[in-house]
C-alpha cells in the first residue's frame, strides 16, 4: 500500500474532516504504512497537498483526492473528494492556510510577481508613443511563429486612411498569405461591435485577423466575433501581457530559481 492510499483508507472509513497529524497518526495505529523518513508527518501533509482540489503548484497532481473543508486556527482538515458532488456544491478552496507546503508558497509568490509585471508592462506600454505599440505587437507576433521570416515578413501598415488595419504579417514569402492587425490602446474604453465591424469591413478579402487592445472587448463585440466566418483572434489586456512575458518582450529574466519533486520511478 502507497502513502495515498493509506490517506484514502484512513479518510474513507472517518465520518469526520481530519488533520494530516490524525491522518498519520490513524495510518500508523492501523498499520497501513511504515515510514522510514526522518520526518513523516511532512511526507504524509505533502502528499495530501499534491491531490487536494483547488491547490496547484508545479509538482502537483492533476488527479485531485482530497479537499480541504475546514481550516481550524489555521490549520486544514481534510476529507475525499469527490468531483460529481463537489463539483455541483461549488466549493470553497482555502486560501489562508498553515499548512502550504514551501512549493506552494514559492508559486503563490511568483504568481504575485508576474501579475506586478503585467501591470508595469501595461503602463510602459501606454506611457509610449502609438507607433511603439504597432511595432511592439507585430514583434510579438512574429515571435510566436507567424510569418516566413523573423525580420522581413511583418510591417507596421502606416498609412492614411487604412480603415483600421494597423500592421500585416505575410505569411509566405511571395505575401500570398496575410494577417491583418489592429492595435487599440486603451486604459478604460471597452472595444465594442463597431469597432471590430470597422476592423472586419477593412479585411476586405482576407480572412485572417487578429485584434489587440490593452483594455478589453465587450461582450457584444466577442459575439459579433464568434458569428464571423473569418478567423479572427482577439487578445486583450490580460493576454497581451502574459504573451509578452511567455516570449520575453519588454521584460528581462533576473534570476531563475527551481522546485524539486522525488522520481519515484528511479528508487523503482
Amino acid at each position: 500500500m502507497t502513502i495515498v492510499e493509506a490517506i484514502r483508507t484512513i479518510l474513507k472509513d472517518s465520518n469526520k474532516p481530519l488533520t494530516h497529524k490524525e491522518i498519520y497518526r490513524k495510518i500508523i495505529e492501523n498499520d497501513l504504512y511504515s515510514f522510514k523518513a526522518k520526518k513523516p508527518l511532512s511526507v504524509v501533509n505533502s502528499e495530501i497537498r499534491r491531490y487536494c482540489y483547488g491547490i496547484n503548484f508545479p509538482s502537483a497532481s492533476k488527479n485531485k483526492l482530497f479537499k480541504v473543508v475546514i481550516n481550524t486556527r489555521g490549520y486544514s482538515q481534510y476529507e475525499l473528494y469527490n468531483e460529481k458532488i463537489d463539483t455541483l456544491n461549488n466549493i470553497i478552496v482555502v486560501q489562508n492556510d498553515k499548512d502550504k507546503l514551501p512549493e506552494e508558497l514559492i508559486y503563490e509568490s511568483l504568481m504575485k510577481h508576474k501579475e506586478e509585471i503585467k501591470q508595469e508592462l501595461l503602463e510602459n506600454i501606454l506611457n509610449s508613443p502609438p507607433s511603439f505599440f504597432e511595432e511592439l505587437v507585430i514583434e510579438l507576433l512574429l515571435k510566436m511563429g507567424y510569418g516566413w521570416d523573423k525580420k522581413k515578413s511583418g510591417y507596421v501598415n502606416g498609412k492614411v486612411g487604412d480603415g483600421g488595419i494597423d500592421g500585416i504579417i505575410n505569411e509566405d514569402k511571395l505575401g500570398l498569405g496575410k494577417i491583418y492587425i489592429q492595435a487599440k490602446r486603451y486604459t478604460n474604453k471597452t472595444i465594442g461591435r463597431p469597432d471590430l465591424q470597422q476592423f472586419v469591413g477593412a479585411m476586405e478579402n482576407n480572412r485572417k485577423g487578429v485584434y489587440i487592445t490593452t483594455s478589453n472587448f465587450s461582450k457584444q463585440a466577442k459575439g459579433y466575433i464568434e458569428k464571423q466566418s473569418k478567423d479572427i483572434v482577439l487578445i486583450n489586456g490580460e493576454k497581451l501581457t502574459n504573451l509578452l512575458i511567455d516570449n520575453n518582450i519588454g521584460i528581462q529574466i533576473v534570476q531563475t530559481f527551481s522546485t524539486y519533486k522525488i522520481d519515484k520511478d528511479y528508487f523503482e
